[in-house]
């Protein structure tokens, strides 16, 4: 149902932790928007001595503060999505730069489908510098990381921190995966989501600053990234587009990869029943 440009609120769910300097920077490029959203909620996840100054920060930006749940990333954007109060919620993260008119683009696409997901693109710097270009967020592949999207106006690419969700994902009591601190558990809430009757566009030309820390590249073969992806590649083969054999495949692949790590071999009972408890949810 198309509503009227008036009934549409944009949220903004912004995490942060510990990173001040970054998330001054952040809302000061919001501010900067020639459209602005109904309003900015601010999760913080940040260790006691960043409280007071992240709060006095959120407070010159004229955002609301609320105390983050501390269990991680995705039960920190679980938890503020859940506290926003517009008809839809886009993502952001505290180390973001938005360009000139970015949510002035966004709310014309939501505008445009107000049912459906939208994805921005993002521009990537390691320390300051630049290191990539992703036009469009990506969508889980079989392989359990994401890939390129392959129809932009129908998909299920997610953008971790760039995303607009119509409110009634979480009013339908969709989650993100909160046991993953980082990895593909993102990845497999769109592919979720798609099962469930949303799908994701994206937004043509629309991209996100996103200044990251070094940590985000060298964590790759993290043993934590490993069993996040391979609990997405699970989800992929023998629940999403079902294919068993393929899924065996690139379970095995994991685990080699992994050194026949202990712990990934021991963990993967456990990942297959949350797959099951996840997806054989009607």
């Amino acid at each position: 149902m198309q509503l009227p440009s008036k009934q549409i609120r944009l949220s903004i769910a912004l995490v942060t932790r510990n990173r001040p300097e970054s998330l001054d920077r952040c809302l000061k490029s919001l501010r900067s928007q020639s459209v602005q959203p109904y309003e900015v909620v601010i999760s913080d996840d940040s260790d006691p001595d960043f409280t007071k100054e992240i709060e006095a920060i959120a407070s010159r930006w004229d955002c609301r503060y609320i105390i983050g749940p501390h269990r991680g990333l995705y039960a920190n954007r679980n938890h503020v999505a859940l506290a926003c109060e517009g008809t839809h919620i886009r993502t952001m993260d505290d180390d973001h730069v938005l360009p000139d008119d970015h949510i002035q683009q966004c709310m014309e696409a939501v505008l445009s489908d107000p049912t459906s997901i939208w994805t921005t693109g993002e521009i990537g710097f390691i320390n300051g510098e630049y290191c990539a270009t992703a036009e469009t967020a990506a969508q889980l592949y079989p392989s359990g990381v994401g890939g390129l999207v392959t129809d932009i106006n129908n998909n299920w690419a997610i953008a971790d921190g760039s995303t607009i969700y119509p409110r009634e994902v979480f009013d339908r009591g969709h989650k993100m995966v909160e046991c993953f601190p980082f990895g593909s558990s993102y990845l497999e809430f769109g592919a979720y989501l798609y099962h469930h009757g949303f799908r994701s566009r994206c937004i043509p030309g629309v991209l996100i600053e996103h200044y990251a820390e070094p940590i985000t590249v060298t964590r790759k073969n993290n043993i934590k990234v490993i069993k996040s992806q391979l609990y997405a590649s699970i989800c992929y083969n023998f629940y999403f587009k079902r294919n068993s054999l393929l899924g065996l495949r690139y379970s095995l692949s994991f685990i080699r990869r992994a050194n026949f790590d202990r712990s990934l071999i021991l963990s993967l009972n456990k990942l297959i029943n949350m797959v099951k408890e996840r997806w054989d949810r009607n």
